[in-house]
This record gives structure tokens, C-alpha cells and sequence, in this order.
């Protein structure tokens, strides 16, 4: 059975003695060390989110720049291929108007050695005429 007496008195005092002891040297610091332990965490994550947002828009811009330098190349290429196309073209029209002029020379000299050999063949044809009459007829005319 429990008596009540001094030693009772004693026992709770020295149990509020020591929830004022241990709650001055052990707890209060263990709490302020998980505090800290805290904070420290939530700054460290908020870093962590600077840095991947920095991350992200650094990286928006390296993909906007490569899609202007991607356009920019894309365009010049383009400028150069319609340049050789045109200069393909400018070639080609001038080979072909060479070969036209030559074409239309040598149709030219062979139009003239025909007209010179139908006037030739003309003036020589009386005398054909002459010549095959006699070899048919088989005597001079």
C-alpha cells in the first residue's frame, strides 16, 4: 500500500526538478537542433528550385537560340540553292542561245549550198536534158 508521506514529497519535487533539467539540456536543444535541421532543409530545397528553374529558362534560351541559328541556316541555304539554281539557269540560257546561233548558222551555210546547188543544177539542166535525150534517142540532137 502507498503511504503519503515525506519521502512521496520528495519523489515529486524531485520529478519537477528533473522535467526542468531535462527539458533544459535535453530537450530544448534537441528541438532547436531539429529547427535548424529544418530550415536548413527548406533553404536547401528552395536553392534546389532556383537552380532548376534557373536550369529551365537557361535551357529555353539555348532552344531558342538553336531554333533562330536552325532558321537563320536554313534560310541561307536556301538563298544559296535558289543562287545556284539561278545561276544554273543563267548558264544553261546562255549555252542554249549559243547552240541556237550555231544551229541557226549551219542552217544558214546548209540552206545556201542548197539554193547554190539547185541554181547550179538549174542552169546545167538544158544541158542535162540535152544529154539524156541523146542516150534515149541514141543520137546527137
Amino acid at each position: 500500500m502507498v503511504t503519503v508521506d515525506i519521502t512521496m514529497v520528495i519523489q515529486m519535487i524531485n520529478m519537477v526538478v528533473l522535467m526542468f533539467l531535462l527539458n533544459g539540456v535535453l530537450y530544448k536543444p534537441v528541438k532547436k537542433i531539429l529547427k535548424e535541421r529544418s530550415e536548413k532543409m527548406q533553404g536547401m530545397q528552395n536553392d534546389v528550385a532556383k537552380f532548376e528553374e534557373n536550369a529551365r529558362l537557361r535551357q529555353e534560351e539555348v532552344d531558342a537560340k538553336m531554333s533562330k541559328a536552325s532558321g537563320k541556316a536554313k534560310a541561307a541555304l536556301d538563298a544559296a540553292r535558289a543562287e545556284a539554281q539561278a545561276a544554273g539557269d543563267e548558264k544553261m540560257a546562255s549555252i542554249k542561245a549559243e547552240v541556237d546561233q550555231f544551229k541557226e548558222k549551219q542552217l544558214a551555210d546548209i540552206n545556201t549550198q542548197i539554193d547554190t546547188a539547185q541554181t547550179e543544177l538549174k542552169a546545167n539542166l538544158d544541158g542535162f536534158a540535152t544529154d539524156m535525150a541523146s542516150k534515149i534517142l541514141g543520137r546527137a540532137l
